[in-house]
């Protein structure tokens, strides 16, 4: 239970089936929540909410029958109060600022890690244990700011964050994966500095390392883009 005493239910909206497993998954590792069911598109999403209590939508916005800000729309109008978490690949202001006014608290891009939605979901639930009256503008500020993920962890030095993101898109843009030299020729770094810049990535929980056999000698290492466990 989270530390109100309270057990928070998730329903999964997700179109991908095997995404949908992941974040069943995901949820039922944070203590204090609990998967009560997934769905794969709005239709299915609306008959779980008419027959099972829950408290937050962890909702996909790209599902194949409507778009996801529209369901939260309609389940407002319906009398649906569940909060919502939007997981999405989309990087559209204008939709996170629709989203705020339709319960959405939280924005996860696609592809997240496991830790990144815990993160999200420990301050969801820090949030909604917060009762009562608030003694002041400050009380009412930290409520608020318990939902604001932390800023960016500083990077290794000499790392830098627009060569970081050229070398995230590299690696993720290859459904083979890639080695130290195949990402150095794409991003226009040298061998050395690109494989800085993915064990950096692998410490972090978002690629993987795999050696690449088939090469006289030590084989070379290879990397692929993972969501992270």
């Amino acid at each position: 239970m989270t530390s109100s005493g309270k057990t928070i239910r998730v329903l999964v909206v997700e179109d991908d089936p095997v995404a949908a497993d992941a974040h069943v998954l995901y949820v039922g590792r944070v203590p204090g929540f609990v998967a009560v069911g997934k769905a794969h598109t709005g239709a299915e999403a609306r008959r779980v909410l008419d027959r099972t209590p829950v408290d937050l939508l962890l909702l996909d916005l790209h599902l194949p029958d409507v778009h996801g800000l529209h369901l939260a729309r309609s389940l407002r109008a319906a009398g649906h109060h569940a909060d919502v978490i939007a997981v999405t690949s989309a990087r559209d202001l204008a939709v996170v600022r629709e989203g705020v006014s339709l319960g959405v608290v939280q924005y996860v891009l696609k592809p997240f890690t496991f830790a990144t939605l815990r993160d999200r979901l420990v301050r969801y639930a820090e949030f909604n244990a917060a009762v009562g009256e608030a003694s002041g503008q400050d009380e009412v500020d930290r409520a608020l700011a318990t939902l604001r993920a932390p800023g960016p962890a500083a990077l290794p030095k000499g790392l830098s964050a627009p060569t970081l993101e050229r070398v995230t898109v590299a690696l993720r843009d290859s459904a083979e994966g890639l080695t130290a030299a195949g990402v150095a020729e794409s991003v226009g770094i040298s061998r050395i500095t690109a494989r800085r810049y993915l064990e950096h990535l692998v410490d972090a929980g978002r690629a993987a390392r795999r050696p690449q056999y088939g090469t006289v000698g030590r084989p070379e290492l290879q990397y692929r883009w993972v969501t992270g466990q």
